[in-house]
């Protein structure tokens, strides 16, 4: 595994980590805490020590599955990120929960299923540029991280953008910025890199593989179930996707390489992005991503 520097923060994250919304139920599949356990020391053993999860994948349900393998495991050796701003009522269904008592009492919660005394990232999810520039809950966040309860802050930036917060997230105390960034999706290049360069601003890259339709397992004509969280993407998005993949793999993947592995360290190609943070279903994909390290040229420190 290599390892970089997240911006300005004194977290030293692997290239890789792990990102954990399938955990929360709406990728088609529920999960055991066996096979938490088995995805986290999988990942363990490949050196990954960066995990990523949210309030609202489940109601707390995949912080609860990860904060039962840490209450067994070493916490120190993990980098904890976890996100607030909403309350989850069901798949794909959410509401905005970003006032301060609102995201105080998130971060309550957080910290019990976590089974831990601190978030090393504590992100912005998603959320509208008026929840943002509220000074409440500025403040709230502050006292927040001088109790120690938060080390760091991020903004996890909607799908869409929000030019105002890559641009004004440092001067408000974020130090970290988490976006969509994949081979079928650039935006983030023109959109959030110059002012990530511009402030110091560690960049975690989010649905690295396009939803796994990066990943040459999907064909064209795939379906997926009402459960699964690609059903809402629409058949002609799919297609549209999932063809463009093939066709970018055709023209770029090096021999010998999955395109799992091609795709992450595309991602890492560029040094401002620190860690990309794939989903996993199994310890063998964790393995599959976790390699993708040792295409970098880079040395680990």
């Amino acid at each position: 595994m290599k390892y970089r520097t997240l911006g300005r923060t004194s977290l030293k994250v692997s290239v890789v980590g792990i990102g954990t919304w399938q955990l929360g139920g709406e990728w088609g599949k529920a999960f055991e805490q066996s096979e938490v356990d088995a995805i986290l020391d999988r990942a363990a053993e490949a050196g990954v020590n960066l995990i990523d999860t949210a309030e609202c994948y489940g109601d707390h349900l995949a912080e609860r599955l990860i904060g039962d393998y840490l209450s067994r495991h070493e916490r120190d050796r993990w980098i904890v990120a976890t996100k607030f701003g909403h309350r989850f009522n069901g798949f794909m269904d959410r509401t905005d929960r970003f006032g301060p008592e609102d995201v105080k009492a998130q971060l309550v919660a957080s910290l019990r299923a976590l089974r831990t005394d601190r978030i090393d990232l504590y992100q912005f999810h998603s959320g509208g540029d008026e929840a943002f520039l509220d000074d409440g809950l500025r403040a709230g966040l502050e006292d927040a991280r001088r109790s120690g309860m938060v080390r760091n802050l991020g903004v996890s930036i909607r799908s869409t953008g929000s030019e105002l917060q890559t641009r004004e997230a440092f001067g408000r105390g974020y130090g970290v910025l988490q976006v969509v960034y994949n081979r079928l999706d650039l935006r983030a290049e023109s959109e959030v890199f110059p002012h990530a360069r511009r402030y110091g601003l560690g960049i975690l890259a989010r649905v690295p593989l396009a939803s796994g339709l990066l990943t040459g397992k999907y064909e064209a004509g795939d379906r997926f179930g009402p459960g699964d969280y690609r059903s809402t993407l629409g058949a002609e998005e799919i297609v549209r996707r999932v063809r463009e993949a093939e066709k970018l793999a055709d023209e770029e993947l090096p021999l010998g390489v999955s395109r799992a592995r091609w795709a992450l360290a595309w991602c890492l190609r560029d040094p401002v992005v620190a860690a990309v943070i794939p989903g996993a279903k199994s310890p063998e994909q964790v393995a599959e991503n976790a390699s993708a390290a040792d295409l970098l040229s880079e040395k680990t420190p």
